[in-house]
């Protein structure tokens, strides 16, 4: 990895919090909401989710559903999440605030890519209110594109020269790979991978003061 970065890239659930209960209680108050969803989502279910495309979450969670009521529910399920989201929030991972803080003041650019949809990744920033630490941010709701096409529009539309990109998942390492840029993983997010698939990794956020 470069000695030094000019940018840090995360992902933002299971990287800078855990919104899991929240989304959970989410999906229980869409489907009391309708008669053709039978099956209460869990908490698992949602962290094992968390992090893929948007879309293929409602395709794994609802496997039976036709193609009408999937769309259907998803666009009811996504209001819901987004309103929790403003509501309650996630849980924000321990020495977040001071992280970014420290990043910002050595000169790093901050951004945020994340799989969510459109207006999430507002929601965090309007319930952590640390938006004020990131230069930009981008999501698979905006375009519909895949998450390593979304880090290179970032690195493209903000003239990052040295970037790394910090998530927690399988995805997230193999973004990062189809984009180029070097990959730090959070070990405490909802992934597992090995050393030797991601030997750069952080325990807690403020290990990020020592690597970068």
């Amino acid at each position: 990895m470069p000695s030094r970065f000019d940018s840090v890239i995360f992902d933002l659930d299971g990287t800078l919090w855990d919104a899991s209960a929240a989304i959970t209680r989410a999906f229980q108050v869409a489907k009391n909401s309708v008669d053709y969803v039978d099956d209460d989502v869990t908490l698992a279910q949602v962290r094992a989710v968390t992090g893929q495309p948007y879309e293929a979450v409602y395709e794994q969670l609802f496997p039976g559903l036709p193609a009408d009521k999937l769309n259907e529910y998803r666009a009811l399920c996504a209001r819901q999440e987004l309103a929790a989201a403003r509501a309650h929030g996630g849980a924000l991972y321990a020495g977040l605030e001071d992280t970014l803080r420290y990043l910002a003041g050595r000169g790093y650019r901050l951004f945020i890519v994340s799989n969510c949809q459109l207006g999430y990744v507002e929601a965090f920033f309007a319930h952590s209110q640390l938006g004020h630490y990131f230069e930009g941010h981008q999501c698979f709701g905006t375009k519909k594109l895949p998450k390593a096409e979304n880090i290179r529009e970032v690195v493209a539309q903000y003239g990052l020269r040295a970037p790394v990109y910090v998530g927690d998942t399988a995805g997230d390492l193999a973004a990062s790979q189809a984009a180029e840029v070097p990959f730090i993983f959070a070990t405490y997010g909802f992934g597992r991978l090995t050393t030797t698939e991601a030997p750069q990794r952080i325990t807690q956020l403020s290990d990020l003061r020592q690597m970068l």
